[in-house]
């Protein structure tokens, strides 16, 4: 049968009631320990790990008011703050119960028990032991990535003064809630700025979440974004906050914000204008508080020109620009970036890796790298696997040959893959980036180019 309790200890001055408690407990409990002596309460919570402890409130000192009851509870509750109590007293009343409760117990139950009734009191104190546990777990974690996130720009390698120039202006601006817009080629690390500037903000310690405008299909984004109540449309089953509730009192980060549809543009203006959202489906305004990251791969500029972007929703999300380079205007990083990449791979797949021959670099820094610091790092991840020897040769690399300018593709290995990723390459550097318009000239819906780009990593 399974054992739907976990561990329990069961602290009471009654030998009949300790022999009562695991008779019953031990069906249903993977483990059952008892004890008369509360004394003994701080060696046994050292040793072994409960899930839950029922506990009397009455021993021999004082046998009616319940205060040794409370005095064991805090003892308790000081060694182990995630322990489930539940406690136990033939003298029970609503004010006691109430007393309990607020004291950090979980329940109270009276004796003598119902056994249907205790089972259905240790199972609710067991889903508490269960959140609990988990609650911790994520503050652990969030602790260790905060300790990690506190080193700054770790995910940033570079020193070539048009980096250095980034890490200024994110050090300038993280601390203001400006709205900032990232501007950069597939593969320059925006989102890295996004979070660097979130780190860096008073508001480090709320959420960052960031949404890929691009993958929101037309028909779903206004409910994604602004969320929806419950019969608001179809599959509308329940109430649902959107992206902007969710990151209020963080930071929202806009990616490829360039895709967005016109008639949202509108919508997502008046909702920074007035720090308010409105769920699909309902008439009453909830008020937000976020700070706003955006980025792009295309000009805005140009979409302003061609009437597919509001130029006073460019006004409103870019109180401070920041651009990033694309790989081949910061050569003198790439040693730098191949070396940190080297590391991390060779670590993972276990590999005996010294470095990169001169050969090796040259043809790397020589190369003009479409993909730019995201195409370094699968490159490098690749060749580290398929290296048979202790450093990496130029044979390791195989990198498409697109000279700037050129209208032919050139590959130098005949690989339907390798063809497959030029030629959407080329079809997004013809079109700026816009997705939409290369996705129709390949033949494809944007929904499989997008599947491309992440299945090729550009």
């Amino acid at each position: 049968m399974e054992k739907r309790l976990g561990k329990i200890l069961v602290v009471d001055d009654d030998e009949d009631v300790l022999t009562a408690a695991r008779l019953f407990l031990k069906q249903h409990a993977a483990l059952v320990h008892s004890e008369r002596d509360p004394a003994l309460l701080a060696g046994l919570l050292r040793n072994e790990t409960y899930d839950i402890v029922l506990l009397d409130m009455n021993f021999t000192r004082d046998v009616s008011s319940g205060s040794e009851g409370f005095f064991w509870l805090d003892r308790i509750l000081e060694i182990d703050p995630s322990s489930v109590v539940v406690l136990i007293t033939a003298y029970g009343d609503v004010e006691m119960a109430v007393r309990a409760i607020k004291a950090g117990a979980a329940d109270f139950v009276l004796k003598p028990w119902q056994n249907e009734r205790l089972l259905a009191t240790l199972m609710a104190a067991m889903a508490i032991r269960r959140s609990r546990l988990e609650v911790e777990h994520l503050r652990s974690r969030q602790q260790i990535l905060s300790s990690d996130l506190d080193q700054g720009f770790q995910e940033f390698i570079g020193s070539s003064r048009a980096m250095l120039e980034v890490f200024g202006t994110i050090q300038k601006v993280a601390r203001t809630d400006a709205n900032v817009l990232i501007l950069g080629e597939n593969g320059t690390g925006k989102e890295l700025v996004a979070r660097e500037l979130h780190r860096q903000s008073d508001r480090s310690k709320e959420v960052f979440f960031s949404v890929d405008m691009g993958a929101l299909s037309e028909t779903l984004a206004e409910s994604e974004l602004f969320g929806h109540v419950k019969g608001a449309f179809t599959d509308a089953r329940d109430d649902r906050p959107g992206r902007f509730e969710i990151a209020s009192g963080g930071t929202l980060f806009l990616d490829e914000i360039g895709n967005l549809p016109l008639s949202l543009q509108a919508k997502i203006l008046t909702v920074i204008q007035n720090r308010e959202v409105t769920r699909v489906g309902s008439n009453k305004p909830r008020p937000i508080d976020i700070r706003l990251v955006s980025a792009t791969n295309v000009p805005l500029n140009i979409l302003v020109e061609q009437k597919s972007f509001r130029v006073d929703l460019l006004y409103r999300i870019n109180t401070v620009e920041i651009s990033l380079p694309p790989l081949r205007e910061r050569v003198e990083d790439i040693p730098l970036l191949v070396d940190h990449f080297l590391r991390v791979y060779s670590r993972k797949y276990q590999k005996s890796l010294s470095g990169v021959t001169p050969a090796t670099m040259r043809k790397l820094e020589k190369y003009r790298w479409p993909g730019n610091v995201r195409e370094l790092q699968h490159a490098v991840e690749r060749a580290v696997i398929m290296s048979d020897s202790t450093s990496l040769q130029p044979s390791d690399f195989f990198l498409t040959a697109h000279p700037p300018g050129s209208d032919t593709l050139a590959i130098e290995r005949l690989n339907l893959e390798e063809v497959e990723k030029t030629v959407i390459r080329k079809a997004l550097g013809k079109h700026r980036g816009n997705v939409t318009q290369a996705a129709h000239e390949l033949g494809l819906t944007r929904a499989a180019l997008y599947r491309r780009l992440e299945k090729y990593a550009l």
